[in-house]
């Protein structure tokens, strides 16, 4: 192919660089006898510039905006280069280390956690909210770095109890009843806690259901404030895998009248429960401000059917999804390289070779005899008399319970 284009270009004596295709669109055309579909390598788009086309918003429109508090005191970078002098004040501490090296050295956890939220804590979080989409389906473009750490235990028994940190599991059966939320606060100011779910909505997309909204909360005592809904347990339908259950602490710059939506306990109406993150924070963003951010995962377990049918006074709802039908090219005269028997199998229906398997199951059952003992070396048996190739694979199949036959137990 070479030899032949160095050939046709000298012929017409003239440089035709421009005109004349590249040697690799001889080849990139057909490859080994295969016709190759679409365009070649070096001009088709990648995945992520495919990804990046679909997902471009533009940025003189949509930029992310801090809606939360700024740092009071140090700067980031500051604290970083202050914890970077600890630790090396903490390498030249011989005490220390001989207690690292002999397994002797104790950490106070809660210590520890309250240095981490002092630190690099909050920016953490942030990202790991933003890793889950958080930010992004309550708040749309807007963020906020949470400054207040939330403690949230799920009491499950008087010994066990569950914390609800960044993403973690809890399931239904284990967030029965409310938990016990802790934080730090100043005496005289006012706060708003909301647990919302945006992946549970039944029939709008875009909206939420709330699982407990308490408001007007004086200091750190959330039993004394406004019950504006009362606590729902979770209750993601079979089907749907893990939904998001975040808790969100507003600091209120004063009293909020939180009258137009607050409703009367116990409220199992989920019409009553449906709630939209941004629509609220729109509306009050000059008395609000985010503050606290924590949120779990969970997904359906046995015990809620139960509550769909007692509590919610619902059919409990399951959901499947519905696998499109395996496309099946048009069946062949003289089919290649196919074994005749699976080829031929594609082509019947399922029922019947069910059907087939099954008589052959029933041929070894018996009223009043057990079953016959599953061989102990299925590969072991040897082949009595001659056996095709094909029968000898749906045989060695059989033996080891390998395919369709384990359809019809």
């Amino acid at each position: 192919m070479a030899s032949t284009l160095l050939k046709y270009v000298s012929f017409n004596n003239k440089v035709l660089s421009n005109k004349v295709p590249s040697l690799s669109s001889f080849y990139i055309s057909y490859r080994n006898g295969h016709h190759i579909r679409g365009k070649p390598p070096e001009l088709a788009r990648s995945i992520k510039q495919r990804l990046e086309e679909m997902n471009y918003k533009d940025p003189n429109i949509h930029y992310r905006v801090d809606i939360g508090f700024p740092h009071a005191s140090k700067s980031r970078r500051e604290e970083l280069q202050h914890r970077l002098g600890i630790v090396k004040s903490n390498r030249q501490n011989q005490e220390l280390e001989q207690k690292a090296r002999n397994g002797e050295l104790l950490i106070d956890l809660a210590e520890a956690r309250r240095d981490w939220m002092k630190s690099s804590g909050p920016h953490q979080i942030k990202e790991t909210a933003d890793h889950y989409g958080v930010f992004n389906d309550l708040f749309g473009d807007a963020y906020f770095i949470p400054r207040v750490s939330l403690d949230i235990l799920y009491h499950i028994s008087d010994e066990q109890q569950l914390p609800v940190y960044y993403g973690n599991i809890v399931k239904p059966s284990m967030a029965v009843k409310p938990p016990e939320v802790s934080y730090e606060a100043d005496e005289g100011s006012l706060w708003t806690l909301i647990l919302t779910n945006p992946d549970g909505h039944f029939s709008d997309t875009n909206s939420e259901y709330v699982h407990w909204f308490v408001g007007n909360i004086p200091g750190s005592n959330i039993g004394n404030g406004d019950i504006i809904m009362d606590y729902l347990q979770p209750f993601p339908p079979r089907g749907t895998g893990l939904h998001r259950y975040i808790f969100i602490l507003y600091k209120q710059e004063g009293h909020v009248d939180y009258s137009s939506l607050k409703k009367s306990s116990p409220c199992y109406n989920l019409k009553d429960r449906t709630f939209n993150t941004f629509t609220f924070y729109r509306d009050r963003q000059d008395i609000l401000t985010p503050a606290g951010l924590a949120f779990f995962q969970s997904d359906w377990d046995s015990t809620l059917t139960d509550f769909y049918h007692k509590c919610l006074n619902m059919r409990e709802p399951v959901f499947e999804y519905d696998f499109p039908k395996p496309y099946i090219r048009p069946q062949e005269w003289f089919p290649k390289r196919k074994p005749f028997n699976i080829y031929m199998d594609k082509y019947r229906d399922p029922k019947q070779i069910n059907k087939e398997f099954l008589m052959r199951k029933l041929k070894h059952v018996h009223p009043f005899k057990p079953p016959p003992k599953p061989l102990p070396y299925p590969n072991a048996v040897v082949f009595e008399g001659y056996y095709p190739s094909w029968l000898k694979t749906e045989i060695t199949k059989s033996r080891l319970r390998w395919g369709r036959i384990n359809d019809i137990e």
